[in-house]
């Protein structure tokens, strides 16, 4: 049965030139190939988790423009319930300008838009949906309070609060204390720990450092290497997929919104881990941040290629 999700979180427009090499400041290379793709964080995770199987709620905020249309178009056709996405006078939807190079590594610029304006009272909104979920989901890329009001109902109500705290920044104790899940990559741990994260030994000492200020679990994505795991039942990596990246601009928030589809419909945390893992690996072999979700049946295909969860 389908895993019942909120989402509180970032919708942007990404506009993508794949070229050689990212360039250096006060240079150009031409020769780059261009597209335009939904994203944002929020979105992203949204769409992911829509796509592994979940049944989504998002709680965001778009502008009054053709973005913000095209954006909530796409949303209905995953199938998301977007009754608490918000149209914004007088603001831009979110833009992303993104370049990525030829060993699919990328370079980020957002404008945030209408995303700068989700209130905690926007969150408030959607308490009843809160209220009957299995996971609420947030990042970085709208206002802290907001991210931190989705967790703190997502604990009154006793609901599994994931936080992915991202783009990296310093996080209070009293949105940690409420987290459930963090799932920081390396480069976030070590904003968050001060310590480096790169590698098992590293991330787990990042991890032990970030359970101790409130967080259940901590889960440290590697990259390629796979996700180190802190919890109090088990801690020890689970391994990633080998696949040839092209983009790899989505691949957390992919494995975000899968992880939570996953833990919403009861899996232990590392078939969720597992499944997460899969739908990155299947992500970053196609171009594009909410174009490179894999479906529920290419992840359990995949999976089942390599031995299954």
């Amino acid at each position: 049965m389908p895993g019942k999700i909120v989402v509180v979180g970032s919708s942007n427009t990404d506009m993508i030139i794949q070229s050689e090499r990212i360039p250096r400041p006060g240079e150009t290379v031409l020769g780059g190939r261009f597209a335009m793709a939904a994203g944002g964080k929020g979105a992203n995770q949204a769409v992911a988790a829509a796509r592994a199987g979940g049944q989504i709620t998002f709680v965001a905020r778009v502008g009054e423009d053709l973005f913000g249309e095209n954006a909530i178009l796409g949303f209905e056709r995953d199938g998301i319930d977007v009754r608490h996405v918000h149209k914004t006078a007088g603001e831009a939807s979110g833009v992303a300008l993104i370049m990525v190079d030829q060993r699919g590594e990328n370079s980020i610029a957002v404008a945030p838009g209408a995303n700068a304006r989700l209130t905690p009272e926007d969150v408030d909104g959607a308490e009843a949906a809160i209220a009957e979920s299995a996971c609420v989901l947030a990042q970085l890329e709208v206002p802290l309070e907001t991210a931190q009001r989705a967790m703190e109902l997502a604990a009154r109500h006793g609901v599994r609060a994931i936080l992915n705290p991202a783009p990296a920044r310093e996080l209070p104790e009293a949105l940690l204390r409420v987290v459930s899940v963090l799932t920081p990559n390396e480069t976030e741990a070590e904003l968050l720990t001060g310590l480096p994260a790169r590698d098992e030994a590293g991330a787990a000492a990042a991890a032990e450092r970030l359970a101790e200020r409130g967080p259940r679990t901590v889960l440290i994505t590697l990259g390629a290497k796979g996700v180190y795991a802190r919890d109090p039942e088990w801690q020890g990596m689970v391994p990633g997929f080998p696949v040839e990246a092209v983009d790899t601009t989505a691949a957390g928030d992919v494995f975000n919104g899968a992880l939570a589809t996953a833990l919403s419909e009861g899996k232990s945390l590392r078939d969720a881990i597992r499944f997460g893992c899969a739908a990155a690996a299947i992500s970053v072999t196609r171009l594009g941040a909410q174009p490179s979700a894999p479906t529920r049946a290419e992840i359990e295909a995949f999976l089942a290629a390599r031995g299954g969860l």
